[in-house]
């Protein structure tokens, strides 16, 4: 029977969208971890002024984090958890595992880490088989009985837009939640190698136990956030009431 691998790539970027923070895991379809990469990207990192982390309004990622967030990525040069490397060297290293391995490309919303990467000149295209595993592990759950039960249990819902709209979530730390029936799992860290570990694999270990690989090649849906809309998911079972004029979903 022919093994297949699967290297799981993640990635933490800049404000002006490149990347800063790469890293990849090798597995097998067992889940188990045949090597991994977990690197700061030099020509990103060591410029902080040109590059700086992203930022945005949000609790998580305004400015006001920044500080914090390079405090924890020198703490992790210091242990050893990440190295500072070239753009050429990360290249080099995936086509090592791509010409040993020739493993299956995989993230979590996959045409996002593709474009920060090139946009930084790391080169995922030479992987000729890719799947995305957001849209992998949507198709498998995300609209499921089970899964949207479990959303109302841990209250995973995004903030409503101004425009009325409000989706559930299905990112991955919901969606490892999900997998590992452990509403408790903290949230993500934000940092590429520990979001593989403790939230994707999971995520990509499950799907492997019912999906073949040429099923997940094959037959993926791009998730779309009009579908996950919470009034088209979650309605009273003997609801009378509704805006004049408006049929109920």
């Amino acid at each position: 029977m022919k093994k297949h691998y699967y290297l799981t790539v993640d990635t933490e970027t800049t404000q002006d969208e490149k990347v800063v923070d790469f890293a990849a895991v090798l597995t097998d379809k067992h889940g188990n971890i045949i090597t991994q990469c977990a690197v700061l990207v030099a020509e990103i990192y060591n410029d902080k002024k040109r590059h700086p982390l992203y930022t945005n309004n949000s609790a998580l990622w305004n400015k006001a984090t920044l500080k914090r967030r390079y405090a924890r990525y020198e703490t992790m040069l210091k242990s050893g958890a990440r190295m500072v490397g070239s753009v050429g060297a990360i290249n080099r290293w995936l086509t090592r595992a791509l010409s040993q391995y020739n493993p299956v490309l995989t993230a979590y919303n996959l045409p996002f880490d593709l474009e920060k990467c090139e946009n930084t000149g790391i080169d995922l295209q030479m992987f000729s088989k890719s799947f995305c595993l957001w849209s992998a592990a949507y198709t498998k759950w995300g609209q499921s009985t089970q899964y949207r039960n479990f959303v109302l249990l841990t209250h995973a819902f995004n903030a409503p837009t101004k425009n009325g709209n409000m989706s559930y979530k299905t990112n991955a730390e919901t969606m490892a939640r999900f997998v590992l029936a452990a509403p408790d799992l903290a949230d993500e860290p934000h940092t590429a190698l520990e979001d593989i570990l403790y939230y994707e694999l999971p995520i990509l270990n499950k799907l492997l136990k019912t999906e073949s690989t040429k099923n997940l090649l094959g037959k993926l849906n791009k998730h779309y956030w009009r579908d996950t809309q919470a009034r088209n998911h979650f309605q009273a079972a003997n609801c009378i009431w509704k805006p004049k004029g408006e049929k109920l979903r």
